[in-house]
């Protein structure tokens, strides 16, 4: 637990030391989320129905946090071993799930933060919609968000170079975002595709999110996969503390 909380005050603080990934951890989701309200501010709404706008966005207010947190942590994490600090610290007691736990609480708590700030600024400065409480869209997102932390992760533990960690994105992130139904409904994927997308995490998140959005309350559908999404992350996490080399070469 020494390891463990040690590892995660440090990279706190190197994390506010860095003013430049707080303001892309904090505020470009938000500016974001700005910028997709003015691109549907127009766009013409059937009576009776919701805003293109609120259909949308409440579905990037999880695939935001993801997108974002993935690609600066697998940074954050190829540069620790680019550095030689991984290295380092592999010589020492802490175990390699100390390090990606350290990892994985502080970039959340940051993540925890981007999500209520993208909350905050969609709901109340530009009128979000919803069903159901915002208070379950920020959950979700901060759970999104520690989904993109955990697969960061596991990608950095492939990778040899800051490079190569950003290449990852295409391959992780991408298919995910193709086919977690925001472009089309699964539902009307092939049937090849549909399988695909029940094996990925961000369609999971992306039905928690619509559960918000067209329910009032709680429902159990939101609880199951929400409880997908965080099973995931635990398990990337814990692939990544197997395949974390000890030796940057």
């Amino acid at each position: 637990m020494r390891c463990y909380t040690a590892t995660t005050v440090r990279i706190l603080r190197q994390l506010r030391a860095d003013h430049r990934t707080v303001a892309m951890i904090l505020v470009v989701p938000a500016l974001l989320m700005t910028l997709l309200y003015f691109v549907y501010q127009n766009y013409p709404t059937m009576p009776g129905q919701p805003r293109l706008f609120d259909r949308v966005g409440i579905t990037m207010l999880g695939v935001l946090p993801f997108v974002v947190m993935f690609l600066i942590t697998a940074i954050a994490m190829q540069r620790e071993r680019v550095s030689g600090t991984l290295e380092r610290l592999m010589t020492t007691p802490l175990s390699k799930f100390d390090l990606l736990a350290g990892y994985g609480t502080a970039f959340s708590t940051a993540a925890m933060g981007q999500a209520i700030i993208a909350c905050v600024v969609a709901f109340w400065l530009l009128d979000l919609q919803s069903a159901g409480s915002p208070l379950l869209v920020v959950l979700i997102a901060v759970v999104d968000a520690v989904l993109g932390v955990a697969l960061g992760l596991l990608a950095s533990a492939f990778a040899r170079t800051e490079f190569q960690a950003v290449q990852f994105m295409p391959v992780i992130v991408l298919p995910q975002f193709f086919l977690c139904g925001l472009l089309v409904p699964r539902g009307q994927l092939p049937g090849w595709l549909e399988a695909i997308s029940n094996v990925l995490p961000l369609s999971y998140a992306v039905d928690a999110l619509q559960q918000v959005a067209m329910h009032s309350g709680v429902t159990g559908e939101m609880w199951r996969d929400l409880a997908i999404v965080a099973g995931f992350a635990i398990v990337a996490l814990a692939l990544g503390a197997a395949t974390l080399r000890r030796r940057t070469a």
